[in-house]
């Protein structure tokens, strides 16, 4: 489907850039991941009822939308962006319109991502690459103390994955890499077009 067809299926609105949100080097513009690119993703990794979902830097909420239209488990979204996290609610209101008895739920923080407690049933996390190496590895710390402390398996979403975030999980964390999926295939040229799930099971 065509990304207009997404946005009016969910009654949501979140197509757009926004640069200049906050003056931080820490902090990257937001743009939504493509609907077909969380298709490909979708088609080769599932996600149980059970899962709950961190979206970190979800700006307007496609993702949560997303995953918990198709899923029906819990999703939730860190957005530190005030003008975002107010649009990602304004959808949220739009969407419930359409699944007003669906299962599992949205939630949405309006903080930074460094800033959230990872709850003990948080166990699957996106990135689009929100922000600097430096709050990536904050945000990996904050995942792993809590695992430490409720141990469980967890994953860690990456599309469109820098260097510095593969050679951080890589070289410094337990996690490791069980997929690859390239999104959406004509790019496969594109070492960046892709998602990489990286797995950690504590034991």
């Amino acid at each position: 489907m065509k990304v207009q067809d997404y946005e009016r299926l969910l009654r949501i609105k979140t197509t757009g850039m926004r640069s200049g949100l906050k003056k931080s080097a820490h902090h990257h513009r937001y743009e939504a991941t493509p609907y077909s690119a969380l298709d490909e993703l979708f088609f080769e990794y599932d996600l149980k009822k059970s899962d709950v979902v961190v979206d970190f830097g979800c700006g307007k909420g496609r993702v949560p939308f997303y995953i918990h239209s198709r899923f029906q488990t819990l999703v939730k979204g860190v957005e530190m962006s005030e003008e975002l996290h107010q649009k990602a609610l304004k959808n949220k209101a739009n969407y419930r319109q359409r699944v007003k008895r669906a299962k599992g739920s949205i939630r949405f923080k309006n903080k930074l991502a460094e800033n959230y407690k990872v709850k003990p049933e948080d166990n699957r996390f996106y990135f689009f690459n929100p922000f600097s190496i430096e709050n990536f590895r904050k945000v990996v710390n904050n995942i792993l103390l809590s695992v430490e402390e409720e141990k469980r398996t967890v994953d860690i979403i990456l599309y469109y994955p820098t260097i510095e975030y593969i050679r951080f999980l890589e070289r410094s964390t337990p996690f490791k890499v069980v997929k690859e999926i390239r999104v959406p295939k004509k790019y496969e040229k594109d070492n960046h077009k892709r998602f990489l799930i990286y797995r950690y099971k504590a034991e």
